[in-house]
């Protein structure tokens, strides 16, 4: 079992949430202070987001001021789908449509998201087990579509473990770099993430995470798509082999 820096360790513990692992080939997790490996405590936990439910937890976030992101945001992007689904998909930050519309994936990227859920059997107006929740690992758009900073990913963080522990998901598929060190706390690559699937606690029960690359870089890389889609096939061999969790 691989462990996380002092300071992050000591957030997840107050969140409810617990280490990570993989089933095998476990990445090599970086030293504390390593570059794009936030490990400063946020503030924002001692607003009791670890207390919140959904609807108190998404007026924080649109009143959410911990980051310089909120200065040129139109709105924030908190999440959509069932909150009652069992499959929980995380991106890196919205984009410039996403900004305008208050709800991730709705560009370009998002319509190809869309066609690779579609493809298996989910969909994020679906009910039931077909259903999935979608969020950000950062709920305001960052300048220029930029990859969020650091400090930008740590603020945000506790909102987004606040929804996985209210979700509960059976799985976790993470969409592109960003979103899989931010979840798992590493600053492994795609490549060597991929193909596992990793864990982590989640108020004392392990959640399979499943890394993939994001929509955004397959519309630049076409020929990865059928990475994705064995992704998304592992993703479907996980769930199967778990079982629901009482929300």
């Amino acid at each position: 079992m691989t462990s996380l820096d002092p300071r992050r360790a000591r957030l997840w513990e107050r969140l409810g949430l617990g280490p990570v692992w993989t089933e095998r080939s476990a990445p090599a997790l970086a030293p504390a202070g390593s570059a794009g490996l936030p490990v400063e405590v946020p503030v924002a936990l001692d607003r009791g987001i670890d207390r919140m439910g959904w609807d108190e937890l998404e007026r924080t976030v649109a009143g959410c001021t911990a980051c310089g992101l909120c200065k040129a945001r139109t709105n924030t992007v908190f999440g959509v789908g069932s909150r009652d689904s069992q499959w929980m998909l995380i991106g890196e930050a919205p984009g410039a449509e996403e900004d305008l519309r208050g709800e991730p994936f709705v560009g370009q990227a998002g319509r190809l998201l869309d066609s690779i859920l579609a493809a298996a059997g989910l969909g994020r107006a679906a009910t039931g087990a077909s259903a999935v929740y979608i969020a950000n690992v950062v709920k305001c758009r960052p300048p220029a579509n930029r990859n969020p900073e650091p400090d930008e990913v740590v603020r945000c963080e506790p909102f987004l473990r606040r929804q996985i522990m209210l979700l509960a998901p059976r799985v976790i598929v993470v969409m592109g770099r960003v979103a899989a060190q931010a979840v798992l706390g590493t600053d492994a690559s795609i490549a060597s993430l991929r193909g596992h699937a990793h864990r982590i606690d989640v108020a004392g029960a392990s959640v399979p995470v499943i890394v993939t690359y994001h929509p955004a870089y397959l519309l630049r890389n076409l020929a990865d798509k059928a990475k994705v889609w064995a992704d998304m096939c592992l993703a479907r061999e996980v769930f199967d082999r778990t079982q629901p969790r009482a929300h």
